[in-house]
């Protein structure tokens, strides 16, 4: 959606470490909006789902707070969100942070984080489904390459994704 920077990288960080959750309402609408302004790249999903943060993370699960803000949003339930408190894709343990990593160990850490992942809805429901899956930041893409793999092999027919920043390429 935009780049990870200035402004934007700020209220990232203020919901991501230091649980300022009026951010999440915020980047809930963007979705809901994006999704609305973007109908041809919405046709055929079968579940919007975020890339869970692990269930014991603190001081929030931004990634969950802002699918929960997206439902609340989504008033006429135009989109498959799913409730809050029900997200079909959750993360029960804790894997490496890719922060700061180098590249190879960034690739190592989605590994894990994938690996670590389980679609709490009926097995049925990925079978041949597409999937757009939201995430906060594109840094190496890693994560979201890792995690679309896992849902492919789960049966996902089609894994899309989308991000509110991307890091700027470095040179």
């Amino acid at each position: 959606m935009a780049v990870y920077s200035g402004a934007l990288k700020d209220k990232i960080h203020k919901l991501k470490y230091e649980g300022m959750s009026g951010w999440a309402m915020i980047f809930g609408r963007l979705l809901v909006g994006w999704m609305e302004s973007h109908p041809e790249q919405m046709r055929g999903v079968d579940h919007v789902v975020g890339n869970p943060a692990h269930s014991g993370r603190q001081p929030i699960q931004h990634i969950e707070a802002i699918m929960d803000a997206a439902y609340t949003e989504d008033t006429t339930r135009s989109f498959p969100l799913s409730p809050p408190g029900a997200h079909r894709l959750v993360k029960d343990t804790e894997t490496p942070r890719s922060a700061n990593r180098t590249l190879e160990g960034k690739r190592a850490a989605a590994a894990a984080h994938a690996a670590a992942l389980t679609w709490t809805g009926d097995t049925g429901e990925i079978k041949g489904s597409t999937i757009l899956l939201v995430d906060d930041v594109f840094t190496s893409g890693s994560q979201l390459q890792q995690v679309a793999l896992r849902l492919r092999a789960s049966g996902a027919a089609d894994v899309r994704g989308l991000v509110l920043a991307r890091v700027p390429w470095s040179g």
